[in-house]
């Protein structure tokens, strides 16, 4: 039997690198319209996210929400919605993308106190799904479907 990396090549995926953290999270780098930052891959987030203090520095526009964020130990946070955004992670790619802006304080915070560096954002089940991902858990890496 071929590699499994082989076999999605096959199939027009590409692989992205993944690194393990102290805190047994996977980072990945991603460009949210045209920078890049530090998130976590994050399959029990439905959302993609970044923190209030990154508006600016991903060029994001957004607009009140009425929804509550969770997670992470926190509960009924209040967030923002961006749209029309451009995400990149490796040479794959997702225009018109919604992101969700919360406070992110607590999330970096136990990371930092693990000793762990602070992230971005998150990157959810929502980019994920669009992406077709595969984990690759023993290789470090995930594998996002490309158009054709």
């Amino acid at each position: 039997m071929g590699s499994l990396k082989k076999f999605l090549k096959n199939k027009n995926y590409i692989r992205v690198p993944l690194v393990l953290t102290a805190t047994n999270h996977f980072e990945i780098n991603a460009s949210i319209n045209g920078i890049t930052g530090r998130f976590i891959l994050d399959t029990g987030a439905s959302n993609t996210c970044v923190g209030f203090d990154k508006l600016e520095f991903f060029n994001l526009t957004s607009k009140d929400s009425k929804i509550k964020a969770a997670g992470a130990g926190a509960t009924d946070m209040d967030t923002q919605i961006s749209t029309k955004n451009i995400i990149t992670i490796g040479d794959w790619e997702k225009k018109k993308t919604k992101i969700v802006l919360f406070d992110l304080i607590h999330v970096n915070r136990a990371l930092v106190d693990h000793k762990a560096f602070p992230v971005d954002g998150i990157i959810g089940a929502d980019i994920l799904k669009k992406a077709r991902a595969i984990i690759d858990y023993n290789k470090n890496c995930v594998y996002l479907k490309r158009k054709k």
